[in-house]
């Protein structure tokens, strides 16, 4: 199948299946019948063959063969419209560069006697005979049989509407043709890659006869070159990653403080519960709850922090074990998925830099394949992604000739930074000016789409070729595929290979499920097993561009690794975000969660999957359980001391959590058994094809489906009703049943015992875009903490789910019920906060008061906090000032959003009441940093500005009641305005975001502005300055001697 072959729509229910063509502008090409050259001014000419002469096939710029032969030889050998490279024409001598196409001499064939027609048939032929795998599967000389072609079920066949010539897009290679060709592995110079050819062709014969008597033990290699062979064998033996510990004089004291503020905490809860307040028994019963809440909330959050890690990677033992020179690259297949829905909310201009990024990255081409989850079914979202095609043509060979970082565009040309560091080609600043000029007349077009999209005509959209855009109904419309890049018309500007783009719009249709975000990735994940089948796939969201070129590489050095790859389930790498303001109002980053919880929990069994930015194992999406090693011989006990020896598990259980139908990967006789055991279509669908393609570890595609079978059958897979009675979101793929499906996903996996790894590049693999804006930031923390609510009250929930297989190790396990219950904190939180106002304007307390030895209990418990605090940033290098920020926005958020998610997701659970899904706005304002001051209003904003004014108003009172009744009422008052400061410490984000940029003056002025004023006033009052007042007796009445 070819790359431009059309949009492939149908759906597998109604027995639909058709192929929309010119859907895209042709490329202008000027009429040549009486041109003249463009160049000198003469006539064109024509050919030996009497047709007129055409220099460039690609865009037909009128040339003339004197002003051809003279470009080839002088010049640039590049067409001055389209910069393509001139082909060597029939008759025109060879120049250097000619090498490289996989042509026959003119001259030495000129007298063959086959036409181009046969020509033609024998290259249909052998794509026919071909094998559709990605080098790993059988030998090359095993026969292959030739697949049959399936039909359509309309009126014209499908093998009809894709011509099999393209059939190279799906992995058929010609069997003369170059399995391997690696495009730009390393940076090089223009004129090393020729010259190293060159060598090659002129010592082709003595290398193959000094080979010859090295076999025969007459040549013998040379030392140095020996010893040299034998270090690189050596290097690519060992492990690919290692584990680099945290320094014992850090991680040792942090964990004696941890182990210290547990015991003050006990002796703490035990001083406040044994010491009541008799005259405010209701206060202090609400605080002593709210107390012992906090301190299980933070056991939970501390303990899987126990044993953090780091990683370190070694890329260059990657590359020489799997990519040998002069051998069949081997690094393993790679599938990313990009989803998007809205393109209003999710800029296609974001997603088209997401995708180009993706394109560009540093892997061989051959095994990379992008497909685009448009959820929407936007006919906006095609043809910019269309156009991103396109441009991808100029983009790719751009930043891989100059080793680019980062290589989304906007990133890049926006880059603050010198960009000629490290760039020694003399072309660069000229290439990259003209690329810079190609970007923004890249981004007008898709500027001039999304204008045209913002009316949506009456009668719905109209394709290029007058056709109904099939998505104009999003809620009713049949599955759609596009392949937009892939061997067959995917080459860049250069004549180099480019990945595969593939666009999916999965099939809706009214009354059935179809599950948002959860249910478009596992239509990705059947759509991919059908086409392409790689082992491992890649998850990003559409605005999370691939900031590190190497981070497919990075994972691969864990994944591959065949040590510990074999049992690891997906790499996860930390998320990182532009356009966030300097001082992280919103703790957007999220550093704390990133830099230290996920570092603790690579320690234990792996990091929880957070929806983006994770390279997984396809098998364990599968819901296959990881190999077993192999067993240690058994330790004779007597059973009857704990210490030595292990009992016999109980079998009677399943293996995987609650599945009972889970398969093991052990060896080849296992799935053979598994396969008479249990019926596959009832598990993974009624597809033959993609339900084989389950069955092959190192992924590739059955040799025996057609290009036009395989549409057909991806067609399939991406129905409406495909998923009906399998196990597709309950055990299979992405899990169903909250709108976080991450988390749920990621512990499934580690309940059937795969670990995950934590990788944290030095260059972030990964940047993405959040929402500074207060209501944006504080509806997106909702949409998270509802879904750990749904998690919480379904059979999901960690605190018991997987008990029976006990596969989950236990501090794994805490760190999951730890995000599922953190919401409920939302009303210990919101009590405590409102308690020291309530004490201020009743003039009570929540403790009695305290003597000096339980004043140490106080003064413990806070220095133990704050010690805490320090060592953890001095392990994990996250600075004090995003702590704190962290600090503040769990009080907010705790407050507002997490409160909202537990009651909505009590209304659920109990009335059946639905919420609807969100999606987070990607925009941008033009002013930068301008949506941080934006006003949004939202019920969010209600309990935060309550509890707010609730002690603003409390310490007011507290004050003038401690002024009116003397110096005697002001200890008592000390303790009141310190919580009710540390709550208003915490909001302060809030406020200055509810205030906006309306006055431009700072926040905290206006804060002590009517704090003091305030006070004043009432010291004012009390005083009362112009009221006269005697000091002693009255002696008028009673005299001097009374």
């Amino acid at each position: 199948m070819e790359a431009s072959a059309g949009l492939v729509a149908g759906s597998h229910n109604r027995n639909e299946l058709v192929v929309i063509h010119g859907h895209e502008e042709p490329k202008p090409l000027k009429n040549l019948d009486g041109q003249v050259c463009e160049i000198c001014g003469d006539e064109i000419g024509v050919t030996v063959d009497g047709d007129l002469f055409v220099a460039c096939n690609e865009c037909g710029f009128p040339v003339c063969r004197p002003c051809y032969e003279y470009e080839r030889r002088e010049g640039t050998q590049q067409c001055p419209q389209c910069k393509t490279r001139y082909k060597r024409l029939k008759g025109s001598p060879r120049v250097e560069g000619d090498e490289d196409e996989e042509d026959v001499d003119d001259i030495e064939h000129e007298f063959n006697i086959d036409d181009e027609q046969n020509k033609h048939r024998n290259v249909v032929e052998s794509i026919l005979h071909g094998k559709m795998s990605y080098g790993r599967g059988p030998e090359d000389d095993e026969t292959p049989q030739i697949p049959p072609v399936i039909t359509g079920v309309r009126s014209r066949p499908v093998s009809g509407e894709f011509p099999i010539a393209g059939a190279l897009a799906y992995g058929e290679h010609m069997p003369n043709a170059s399995l391997h060709k690696r495009v730009h592995p390393y940076p090089m110079s223009e004129t090393e890659g020729a010259e190293r050819w060159d060598d090659k062709k002129e010592g082709g014969l003595k290398e193959r006869m000094d080979d010859w008597k090295m076999q025969q033990g007459n040549l013998g290699p040379e030392a140095d070159d020996a010893y040299d062979d034998m270090s690189m064998l050596d290097e690519a033996r060992q492990p690919l990653s290692r584990k680099v510990p945290i320094a014992s004089s850090k991680i040792n004291p942090y964990r004696m403080v941890i182990v210290a503020r547990l015991l003050i905490l006990a002796f703490f809860l035990r001083y406040r519960i044994l010491n009541p307040v008799h005259d405010a028994i209701g206060l202090w019963l609400t605080s002593v709850i709210c107390e012992i809440w906090f301190a299980f909330s933070w056991i939970l959050d501390q303990f899987p922090k126990w044993f953090p890690i780091d990683r370190e990677t070694y890329l260059d033992r990657l590359s020489l074990r799997y990519e040998r020179e002069g051998e069949p690259n081997m690094l393993a297949p790679v599938d990313i998925f990009v989803s998007t829905v809205d393109p209003m909310k999710e800029p296609p201009l974001v997603t088209a830099n997401t995708v180009l990024s993706i394109l560009a990255m540093d892997y061989p081409v051959d095994k990379i394949s992008c497909y685009i989850s448009d959820d929407g079914a936007s006919m906006l979202t095609f043809e910019s992604l269309s156009e991103t095609a396109e441009f991808a043509r100029k983009w790719v060979p751009f930043c891989k000739k100059f080793a680019i970082e980062p290589r989304a565009p906007e990133m890049y040309f926006t880059l603050k930074v010198d960009y000629l560091k490290d760039k020694v080609q003399p072309t660069f600043v000229k290439e990259r000016r003209a690329m810079k000029r190609e970007y923004e007349e890249f981004k007008v077009r898709i500027n001039a789409l999304v204008a045209k999209a913002q009316k949506v005509p009456p009668e719905g959209w109209i394709m290029q070729d007058g056709t109904p855009w099939p998505g104009n109904n999003t809620k009713d419309h049949p599955g759609m595929i596009q392949v937009f890049l892939g061997q067959s018309g995917g080459h860049d500007t250069e004549g180099n290979e480019l990945p595969r783009l593939v666009y999916v719009s999965r099939e809706k249709r009214p009354g059935f499920l179809h599950h948002k975000k959860a249910g478009a990735m596992n239509a990705l994940v059947r759509v991919s097993g059908v086409l392409t089948n790689a082992p491992f796939m890649l998850n990003l969201d559409c605005d999370h561009y691939i900031n590190n070129s190497k981070a497919a590489r990075e994972a691969m050095c864990f994944l591959m690794d065949p040590q510990i790859g074999r049992k690891v389930c997906y790499v996860q790498f930390p998320q990182r975000f532009d356009g966030i303001d300097r001082h992280d109002r919103y703790a957007n980053r999220n550093t704390v969660f990133f830099d230290i919880n996920m570092k603790g929990l690579d320690g234990i069994q792996g990091p929880v999957y957070v929806g983006t930015g994770c390279v997984f194992r396809r098998q364990a999406l599968y819901g296959y359980e990881p190999p077993k090693g192999p067993k240690r011989p058994k330790m004779v006990s007597c059973g009857c001391c704990p210490c030595f020896g292990r009992r016999k598990k109980d079998k009677k259980y399943p293996k995987n959590g609650g599945n009972e139908n889970g398969p093991s990967l052990e060896v080849e006789d296992d799935k053979e058994l598994l396969m008479s055991q249990m019926n596959f279509e009832k598990k993974f669908g009624q597809s033959a094809i993609f339900v084989t393609s389950t069955l092959m570890d190192q992924g590739g595609v059955p040799p025996s489906s057609s290009p036009a079978a395989l549409l057909k059958e991806a067609i399939h897979v991406i129905s409406c009703g495909y998923e009906d009675k399998t196990e597709w979101g309950s055990e299979l793929g992405w899990i169903y049943g909250s709108i976080t499906e991450d988390i749920l996903t990621g512990f499934k996996m580690h309940c059937r015992g795969w670990r995950s790894i934590y990788c944290m590049p030095k260059l972030p693999a990964f940047k993405g875009s959040a929402p500074i804006n207060l209501s944006d930031r504080l509806n997106q923390v909702l949409r998270w903490a509802l879904g750990s609510v749904e998690i919480f009250f379904s059979r999901h929930c960690p605190a018991w789910y997987g008990l029976k297989g006990a596969k989950l190790r236990w501090l794994e396990r805490f760190a999951y019920v730890n995000t599922t219950i953190y919401p409920f904190t939302s009303l210990p939180l919101l009590a405590y906060c409102t308690l020291p106002a309530i004490c201020l304007l009743t003039d009570k307390f929540i403790m009695p008061p305290i003597s000096t030895f339980a004043s140490l209990f106080f003064i413990a418990l806070f220095l133990s906090i704050f010690a805490t605090g320090i060592l953890e940033l001095r392990w994990s290098g996250v600075s004090i000032e995003e702590w704190w920020r962290n600090e503040q926005f769990w009080v907010i958020g705790g407050i507002s959003a997490h409160l909202f998610a537990v009651v909505q997701g009590l209304l659920k659970v109990l009335a059946g009441i639905d919420t609807n899904f969100t999606v987070t706005s990607k925009t941008t304002d033009d002013e930068e940093f301008g949506e941080l001051y934006t006003f949004k209003w939202t019920t969010l904003l209600i309990p935060p500005t309550t509890v707010l004014i609730i002690n603003l108003v409390g310490v007011v009172a507290g004050i003038s009641d401690a002024i009116n009744n003397g110096y005697q009422s002001w200890g008592p008052l000390f303790g009141k305005l310190f919580f009710s400061f540390w709550v208003i410490v915490h909001l302060y984000p809030f406020l200055k975001g509810l205030m906006g940029r309306q006055n431009r003056t700072p926040t905290i002025v206006v804060i002590w502005s009517v704090l003091l004023a305030s006070i004043f006033s009432l010291l004012w009052v009390r005083i009362d300055p112009f009221v006269l007042k005697t000091k002693g007796p009255d002696t008028t009445q009673c005299g001097i001697n009374c």
